[in-house]
């Protein structure tokens, strides 16, 4: 039956025009109908309220682009305006390929998410965590009650640090500087090592250089360069020809600027830090960050997403794979949960957030149960929302990071009252 099936599928699809072939197939979305005059507004305001120089969107639902806009600059000292193949950089939201990409190789069996990260890893074994202070003011160590799992790391319950909050461990982030661009990502790893756990593996959710990990394990079960593994894998079957950790010179005029906000102001991040990460000398390749994209070749990787693990015939995941990260992965009993809250009433997959609930208030960002994403600290997102057959990028380059460009970009989208679909 399954067999037949599969055939006759294939065949429905071979009748289709070509412009409905990349359609997702699954049920019947819901009557979510965007608003192009809401978005529009909604991005043009970011930009007159300060918040942002530049702001670009992209949306694709039921099979087909539905939305392009942008505002604002690129460049504003430039007059370069905002633009549909501005290249931008997207921080964490590098996060998801790398899960992709360490997901295919447990689709290979060549790991299992329970395995204990010191099986592949030994001198993770070998991190104390930090159970408080002595008389003297040093961290007290101890053993963990328990080893960190692959799991652990593709849902940030490994108890390792990012250098974001004020613990001993951070401070032993920051003076070890594991993700330094002159590392590779051996050294990197090594040197993440060395520092404390923050907490026992599988208590609390804390985001961290995790998915820098996943990326040297990545590796070593392949022996290829993460880059050179993540290219020929995921972005090049994706036709994603402009995305990447390296990026060649003459790109350079298409990247945006950076800016940041100083007494209510916007001050543009000196040009060579900017675009260090993908043109000036480097060594470290991170998993967690570093990629710079357009909006139409990272919606070709939500579109994946949204197609199951497929785009245009080319399967990158099984849809059980897909499933499997996409679905809430936190116990009830873990309860600190860092400033995950801050996005919603969300849990977390492997490498994505996950909505469990409707919108509680006016205040929280708007989305359908069931939907992933994520985000990246100059204040770009990007979601999949399987029940409105509905992708979205949003891309903009600001810090510190800006929840509610993302919150009035949602409410845009979906409209300002919107709950889900009848039934969540």
């Amino acid at each position: 039956m399954q067999r037949r099936d599969a055939i006759a599928a294939i065949l429905l699809t071979a009748a289709l025009p070509a412009s409905a072939r990349a359609r997702r197939i699954g049920p019947v979305a819901t009557s979510l109908a965007l608003n192009r005059t809401r978005i529009d507004a909604a991005l043009r305001r970011m930009v007159a309220d300060g918040r942002a120089a530049g702001v670009s969107a992209l949306l694709w639902q039921h099979g087909s682009e539905r939305y392009f806009g942008a505002a604002g600059h690129a460049d504003r000292e430039a007059r370069r305006a905002m633009a549909r193949d501005t290249l931008v950089q997207i921080y964490s939201m590098t996060k998801p390929v790398t899960g992709v990409a360490l997901m295919q190789l447990w689709e290979q069996g060549r790991f299992g998410l329970d395995d204990p990260l010191e099986q592949y890893m030994p001198a993770f074994g070998m991190v104390p965590v930090i159970a408080g202070k002595g008389p003297d003011g040093k961290p007290i160590l101890r053993a963990p009650k328990r080893p960190m799992t692959i799991r652990d790391l593709m849902r940030h319950t490994a108890g390792l640090s990012y250098g974001m909050r004020d613990t001993a461990a951070d401070a032993d982030f920051h003076a070890i500087d594991p993700l330094a661009l002159g590392n590779s990502l051996a050294e990197a790893i090594d040197k993440l090592a060395r520092v404390p756990l923050l907490f026992d593996p599988g208590s609390e959710w804390s985001y961290s250089a995790a998915v820098d990990v996943q990326a040297r394990l990545v590796e070593q079960l392949t022996g290829v360069p993460f880059e050179e593994h993540v290219r020929r894998m995921i972005l090049d079957p994706l036709g994603m020809h402009e995305t990447g950790w390296t990026q060649p010179p003459a790109r350079r005029a298409r990247l945006a600027a950076s800016y940041t906000k100083q007494a209510g102001a916007l001050v543009r991040v000196p040009d060579a830090r900017n675009a260090a990460l993908n043109f000036g000398p480097r060594r470290l390749t991170m998993g967690g960050a570093g990629l710079a994209s357009t909006l139409d070749d990272y919606m070709r990787f939500a579109r994946m997403l949204l197609g199951h693990g497929t785009l245009n015939g080319v399967r990158i995941l099984a849809p059980s794979t897909l499933r499997l990260m996409a679905t809430n992965q936190l116990d009830p009993r873990i309860v600190r949960r860092f400033f995950l809250p801050s996005k919603g009433s969300v849990g977390f997959g492997l490498d994505f957030a996950v909505r469990t609930a409707r919108p509680r208030d006016a205040r929280e960002n708007r989305g359908a149960v069931g939907e992933f994403f994520w985000d990246g600290a100059e204040s770009t997102l990007f979601w999949v929302d399987p029940a409105n057959d509905l992708a979205a990028v949003f891309f903009t380059q600001v810090t510190p990071f800006d929840g509610t460009l993302h919150h009035d970009f949602r409410a845009a989208v979906y409209g300002p009252d919107y709950l889900g679909p009848p039934g969540d």
